[in-house]
């Protein structure tokens, strides 16, 4: 998919690689970008100067009315994004894990599906296009200080895998992008090589004009992905490892 001339919708358009993504766009041509928040005023400064390019959307995509409100106002999309995500690093066995976990799924999992099932017949009335779905490197194996995380983004994982044959038919492509550590927020006082936004956001659009189905956009994803083809068993046994005390 060629992006220049493309209507593009990014969830979490406030964050690190959301606003990365905003601006790559632009600079690859996008016709249109909604940057997509639960408050309006989070992407304000996106819009100023953007030349009318970049409309913002007020979006919470764990309620399902503002889900469809979105996918009412913004139904000349070709492209969504679902970058929105929470993580509350947190292990299984942590004090808060249950209410942890609940939320992360709530916004990774629940809210990922919800975007896709109110944004593919959008996609759809406009011949296809595509959906992009931002994972994790530690969805595919799991980072137990991570845990609670790690498990709603193996059910991403199994998402986009599904949602990848069931609307083929309709011409829509599923993309998943599973990113190491990104210099954000959600990663600040983590003491660990970390990817820059704009890395990560370059490499999610250059593998989306490749065609790529599956993006590891860091070194570290890469890695880590290299080593779960070789010896999936190993890479569960480092992780788990990182318990520590």
């Amino acid at each position: 998919m060629k992006l220049k001339g493309k209507n593009v919708l990014i969830t979490g358009a406030n964050g690190g690689i959301g606003r990365a993504l905003v601006m790559a766009l632009l600079e690859r041509g996008a016709a249109k970008v909604y940057a997509a928040a639960r408050s309006a005023d989070a992407v304000a400064e996106l819009i100023d100067g953007s030349s009318d390019q970049v409309m913002a959307v007020r979006l919470d995509v764990t309620q399902s009315a503002s889900v469809r409100g979105a996918a009412e106002q913004c139904r000349d999309v070709e492209l969504v994004i679902n970058n929105a995500g929470v993580n509350r690093c947190m292990g299984f066995m942590g004090s808060s894990a249950m209410e942890d976990a609940r939320l992360e799924m709530e916004v990774n999992y629940f809210g990922t599906l919800a975007m896709c099932r109110a944004f593919a017949p959008v996609l759809a009335s406009r011949g296809g296009g595509a959906i992009v779905n931002v994972c994790s490197i530690i969805g595919l194996v799991n980072l137990p200080v991570n845990g609670t995380y790690c498990a709603s983004k193996a059910a991403g994982h199994s998402l986009l895998q599904g949602l990848r044959a069931e609307l083929a038919p309709r011409g829509i492509r599923v993309i998943g992008v599973y990113p190491g550590p990104v210099d954000t927020k959600m990663t600040a006082g983590q003491e660990m090589p970390k990817a820059t936004p704009d890395e990560v956001a370059a490499a999610i659009l250059a593998g989306v004009e490749m065609g790529d189905e599956y993006i590891f956009p860091d070194p570290m994803s890469r890695h880590v992905h290299a080593m779960l083809e070789k010896d999936p068993r190993q890479v569960e046994r480092d992780f788990g490892a990182m318990v520590g005390g």
